[in-house]
């Protein structure tokens, strides 16, 4: 179960992370449609972007590999990464379900 918490606890950093990220890039995007400057969203988008994936794997390390959710759960916590506050939201369903699931195991 060791497996299990430490591929959650990487699940959560990056959920936070991408989630913080997401929010800087529609802040980005909104500098960028509403005053016409394109430089954050140049910076951002390929740090989210990049991020995103390390947050991919991550779930797909903890729902597929180690938890073995259901292949809906995890296209919804995959998606999580791509729509503001999802990624946070999720983060707590997630931990919740891992932690029972590995309090039921012991």
């Amino acid at each position: 179960m060791i497996d299990v918490e430490s591929a959650l606890n990487f699940y959560r950093v990056m959920a936070y992370i991408v989630g913080v990220m997401l929010l800087v890039l529609c802040a980005a995007m909104v500098v960028e449609y509403g005053f016409d400057n394109e430089t954050m969203v140049a910076i951002v988008g390929p740090i989210h972007g990049f991020l995103y994936m390390v947050y991919l794997v991550a779930a797909i390390n903890l729902g597929l590999i180690k938890a073995r959710w259901s292949v809906g759960y995890l296209l919804l916590v995959l998606i999580a990464g791509t729509i503001p506050f999802l990624s946070f939201v999720l983060e707590r369903s997630v931990t919740e379900r891992v932690r029972r699931r590995i309090a039921t195991a012991s």
